[in-house]
């Protein structure tokens, strides 16, 4: 074509140069007519060669724009019929109009047509797709994927075969590094006071199983300390741990410590997910301060992208044989008082007698630093046990005078202004989630295992997830203050009361340190009369209690569930008492009440003597809370749905799909 265009160009040049020639030639007849007719047949002769170059050079132009067409046509069909892309005419009944070979081939065994046939023949998705406002979707046929696009107005669909493009993709994230860190989280209490040579045998003990583990999944290991080691991995290796749920939790815990009656176990922290090694750094140790935060004796993945998994959480949370924790956090929480103007103490909405309870130790320990602290009460959900608490507080007015509601502490926050969170960690369950978000510095005490949501960037945290109850911490915090103030009868009585509710009168998740932290308030005049008195039931709970069990069922053998009416509601406080009560029966070694609550929700209570980890199940539908002590709530569903969601969690973990 460039050719073309350069003979154009020089033919309408002579053109111009035979023209001037002619003008020239006009001129010279003025002087020598005999010049002039020479130069007029030379340019009649040039003209004519002019004419038959032009004609030769249309002919040829013909001829080659004529093969270019031929060309062009023959390509076209080429690739309609024989390039390796799928295309597909339907019609409005979405049935096959047309088709290319190639698309024959794909869809059904080469030779056949696929012309004449519904779509759905082909594939469901191919009617999901023109049914969806997507532009594309990815189809298997035959054991290859495909990426289909949609052209509606020509009702025309394109198929892309992806599957080597998907492989490596496939391949790329399998390659991917994983890093995870391995921490055994009670290696020095279960070794304790065990002789040098017992815990050198223990310790290659453990070390060989954590070793051959890593052999056999082709993970890189590297000890880093006496009690944690470096693992380096990859995604697909990654895959196949989950796909046994972390096995390594169970065999560390069945390695057998000579006189302790406590397992060992290992926690395991894992970032994935991102490219660079420190982020997968940072994810590991966060996965890792997430499982200890949790009671240990699991393993916890994170990615970038907010997703995290738990594994294992089987064992009860070991408890701590020293104090030493205590006394530091009992100091620190004094040294951030001194540094703050107030103290603003809040615990989580709907208040049971712990989280009131520990607002009021808390409030102690700022008076005896010499501060003044103010406890933010959620007054609109009192249950009947912290509605008698709250009518006996009120008649000591000194006491009472130090509880506000949270738009009045939205009037008193300052910068410095120190904000003190107990008996829950997670900010969506606090009294005032907006005002915890204006101060710029906060406490947590809390003594829940530790969920994925937290409170950003607390400047101190103590959890415990062995402790019965806030109170039991939030005493100890008490009994290490260097000024020690003396505690009311009321006060003590709050404390024990937040400790009973959570124990059950001292019968579930309760340690040595418990009664120690009892002890302590009963010598503070704590009242047990009292907290009886907060604790025990009126005639219609009681009756709905009743009502509740009479409808319980027995499932897999040792599991109870109670269903309430699906036209009555309940407070969350009953089906939690109902519970308790079930594990009282004979043979029950886990319960499960669900019920619909005043609020409109869904609530189940669940409770384990141990055999099943009721917060796993709980964790799987929305819930959480501890081994034997969970809960969950549930919008927009019905009791059987409900009912239905519980059964399926439960025997989902009997069967191992929950860890």
């Amino acid at each position: 074509m460039a050719n073309q265009f350069k003979h154009r160009w020089r033919s309408d040049l002579l053109i111009v140069i035979g023209l001037l020639f002619l003008l020239f030639l006009v001129f010279l007849a003025f002087i020598n007519w005999m010049l002039s007719i020479a130069g007029l047949v030379l340019l009649a002769l040039s003209a004519l060669w002019f004419l038959l170059n032009e004609r030769q050079f249309d002919k040829e132009l013909i001829d080659y724009v004529a093969g270019l067409s031929y060309r062009l046509k023959k390509v076209g069909n080429e690739a309609l019929l024989n390039m390796p892309i799928g295309i597909l005419l339907y019609d409005e009944s979405e049935q096959v109009e047309w088709s290319n070979p190639y698309l024959n081939q794909i869809a059904e065994d080469e030779g056949k047509t696929v012309i004449g046939k519904p779509l759905n023949e082909i594939s469901e998705i191919l009617s999901k797709l023109i049914a969806s406002d997507k532009e594309s979707m990815i189809v298997a046929l035959n054991e290859r994927q495909y990426r289909v696009r949609l052209k509606r107005s020509e009702r025309l669909l394109y198929f892309t075969d992806i599957t080597d493009i998907l492989e490596i993709k496939k391949q790329y994230y399998n390659e991917k590094t994983v890093l995870g860190l391995i921490f055994l989280d009670n290696y020095d209490e279960v070794t304790q006071g065990l002789e040098d040579q017992v815990r050198s045998t223990i310790n290659n003990e453990t070390t060989t199983v954590i070793k051959t583990w890593a052999t056999q999944h082709g993970i890189y290991l590297r000890r880093t300390a006496s009690d944690r080691f470096l693992a380096v991995l990859n995604e697909r290796l990654l895959n196949s741990i989950e796909e046994e749920h972390f096995s390594i939790l169970d065999k560390v815990r069945e390695i057998t410590v000579p006189l302790s009656h406590i397992p060992l176990t290992l926690s395991i922290g894992v970032g994935a997910g991102t490219a660079t090694l420190e982020d997968l750094g940072s994810y590991a140790q966060s996965a890792l301060d997430l499982g200890l935060g949790r009671g240990g004796d699991q393993a916890v993945i994170k990615r970038p992208d907010g997703d995290v998994r738990f594994y294992g959480g089987k064992s009860n949370p070991v408890e701590k044989r020293t104090r030493v924790r205590a006394r530091v956090i009992s100091h620190a929480l004094s040294e951030l008082m001194l540094e703050s103007d107030q103290v603003m103490i809040m615990g989580h909405r709907a208040p049971d007698l712990d989280s009131i309870g520990s607002c009021i130790g808390i409030l102690k320990i700022a008076h005896a630093n010499g501060r003044s602290a103010k406890i933010i009460m959620d007054q609109t959900h009192n249950v009947s046990g912290v509605s008698k608490l709250i009518a006996e507080l009120k008649k000591h007015k000194n006491l009472w005078s130090n509880f506000i509601t949270a738009d009045h502490a939205a009037d008193q926050v300052t910068k410095k202004t120190l904000m003190v969170v107990v008996d829950t960690h997670r900010p969506s369950l606090v009294v005032d989630p907006p005002l915890l978000a204006s101060v710029q510095r906060v406490v947590v005490i809390d003594h829940h295992r530790r969920a994925e949501e937290f409170i950003k960037d607390p400047v101190l945290v103590y959890m415990e997830p062995y402790a019965s109850s806030t109170s039991e911490l939030v005493t100890e915090l008490l009994e290490y203050q260097p000024n020690e103030r003396p505690l009311d009868l009321i006060e003590a009585t709050a404390m024990l009361g937040g400790i009973a509710v959570d124990t059950k009168n001292f019968t579930l998740r309760t340690g040595f340190r418990t009664f120690d932290a009892a002890s302590y308030l009963r010598a503070h005049g704590a009242d047990t009369i009292l907290v009886t008195k907060f604790l025990c039931d009126d005639l219609d709970q009681f009756n709905q209690r009743a009502e509740l069990i009479r409808r319980t069922k027995i499932y897999k053998n040792n599991i109870a569930i109670a269903v309430g009416e699906s036209d009555q509601s309940y407070d969350q406080v009953l089906l939690a008492q109902t519970a308790d009560t079930m594990l009282m029966l004979e043979g029950i070694r886990t319960s499960f009440v669900i019920g619909r609550r005043t609020d409109g929700q869904i609530g189940v209570s669940a409770r384990s003597l141990g055999d099943l980890n009721v917060q796993v199940i709980m964790e799987s539908i929305g819930g959480g809370g501890h081994l034997n002590n969970a809960a969950t709530q549930m919008a927009d569903t019905t009791i059987d749905e409900a009912t239905e969601r519980v059964t399926g969690a439960i025997d989902q973990y009997l069967e191992g799909g929950l860890s």
